[in-house]
């Protein structure tokens, strides 16, 4: 792990590990080997080869447990040759050799060249990449999602009632509440999380140039349309994120719904990488306290510090994340003509983007974990900015027919630093009744909050 170029699969491979199931070489074997055995299972049940029996069928299903020996003899088949087959080169072919080659003696024998029949490699790797990123979002991405969610719901509540100054343009505002803040956050991200959940994933399992030309050279009467929309049926069977097919399509699918799933995950990252922008800037002026852990250390000099490290790891990974998924939005879509390679490459990539993802979540979750409100802190900053009451005065003013109350409020407030007291006398020299004065004095910095504690709650 220390000498890996990564820092995915180095200093963060616990927090990646789970990723390796999905995005791993072996992994991508497992789901291409799922695809072809149940393609064969497929074409059993739709009696385009002889009815498989249970004993069978278990047989090609235990295929895809894939052993690491296993999977060592599928590169081997690629790369250098394994036993009598020479290297093919071609890691898509070297899949349908270890199936030929390990149920070669079976009862199966007799249908192993149906193994990969009519197909191109693409209609492996397209559902073999949905079924890989369908599951990766459901197991890893999308719980992490759910739990930041939850997290920052749990803090809007708590904090839905304690007010605090609020900067527009870094200066001082009409005051708001910690938790109405926090549900800013919430409220976005569960729009774009309930937006994830019901993303599709085209499949694309039509042959060389998306014809079914070869299917139908050999099996002109049978429906292949039909029988490629229930093959997908299958693979996509209880998945959250469900795979679709794509029947009008060349060699490959065009990859639009994974740049659409890709974008959504984007703006996800977004929204996270401004709720730690903000809470560092809390942080920052003293306004939210971390819990120092046992044994860390801050800084390697200063010996006071705590350090906002957790957010900060979270901002600079949901960043390289962004990247990558920008560039696979932009790139991928566009393919030359019928087809060209230059997304596969690019493909194997995927497991990365998810790893800064899953890195960056874990790491906001432990700096949410240990933070609470400095309260004294943010109240002593809220009193000493009155003059953001000054908005509800003027407005009541304007209520009451004063002439240019807003040019009054401007004259007393702006570019100065006034107290509560300023703000009383300028009242008392106002030329409304006794009932309005008591009115506009009764607002204080820590009131004026408008409907915050409740919209902290919606």
């Amino acid at each position: 792990m220390l000498s890996s170029i990564s820092p995915i699969d180095g200093r963060y491979r616990k927090t990646t590990e789970p990723l390796a199931e999905f995005f791993s070489e072996s992994a991508l074997m497992k789901y291409r080997l799922v695809v072809e055995g149940e393609y064969l299972i497929a074409l059993s049940e739709a009696k385009i080869i002889r009815k498989l029996s249970e004993k069978e069928k278990s047989l090609i299903r235990s295929l895809y447990d894939l052993p690491e020996k296993d999977a060592q003899i599928i590169s081997d088949i690629e790369t250098k040759g394994y036993k009598n087959i020479k290297a093919t080169d071609h890691d898509v072919k070297a899949v349908e050799y270890f199936i030929k080659e390990k149920l070669g003696d079976s009862s199966l024998k007799d249908i192993l060249e149906y193994t990969h029949f009519a197909l191109t490699s693409y209609d492996t790797n397209t559902p073999a990449r949905a079924m890989m990123l369908s599951d990766a979002l459901e197991q890893t991405l999308i719980p992490a999602i759910s739990s930041i969610v939850a997290t920052i719901g749990l803090l809007s509540k708590k904090y839905a009632k304690l007010p605090m100054l609020s900067r527009t343009h870094g200066q001082s505002a009409s005051p708001t509440t910690f938790g109405k803040e926090f549900n800013v956050f919430h409220q976005r991200l569960q729009i774009q999380l309930s937006e994830l959940k019901t993303k599709k994933l085209s499949v694309k399992f039509s042959g060389a140039t998306g014809n079914f030309s070869a299917h139908m050279a050999a099996h002109p009467k049978i429906n292949w349309i039909k029988f490629s929309k229930d093959f997908i049926k299958i693979l996509s069977r209880k998945r959250l994120i469900a795979l679709e097919p794509n029947l009008i399509a060349t060699q490959i699918d065009p990859h639009d719904s994974e740049a659409a799933i890709f974008d959504n995950l984007r703006r996800i990252n977004t929204i996270l990488i401004g709720l730690n922008q903000d809470v560092w800037r809390y942080i920052s002026d003293d306004w939210i306290i971390q819990k120092p852990a046992e044994g860390t250390i801050g800084s390697s000099t200063m010996p006071h510090k705590i350090n906002p490290i957790k957010f900060e790891n979270s901002e600079g990974n949901l960043g390289m994340a962004n990247a990558l998924f920008e560039f696979f939005s932009r790139k991928l879509p566009i393919s030359r003509l019928q087809r060209d390679l230059s997304d596969s490459t690019v493909e194997r990539n995927f497991g990365s983007a998810f790893g800064y993802c899953l890195i960056a979540y874990t790491y906001l979750l432990k700096g949410l974990s240990r933070i609470t409100i400095n309260e004294p802190k943010v109240k002593e900053a809220l009193n000493s900015h009155p003059e953001v009451v000054a908005e509800a005065i003027q407005t009541i003013l304007r209520r009451e027919g004063v002439k240019m109350p807003y040019e009054q409020l401007k004259e007393l407030t702006r570019g100065k630093q006034i107290s509560l007291a300023d703000i009383h006398s300028f009242i008392d020299g106002l030329d409304v009744s006794p009932k309005v004065k008591m009115e506009l004095k009764a607002f204080t910095p820590e009131n004026y909050i408008g409907l915050a504690s409740k919209l902290a709650n919606l």
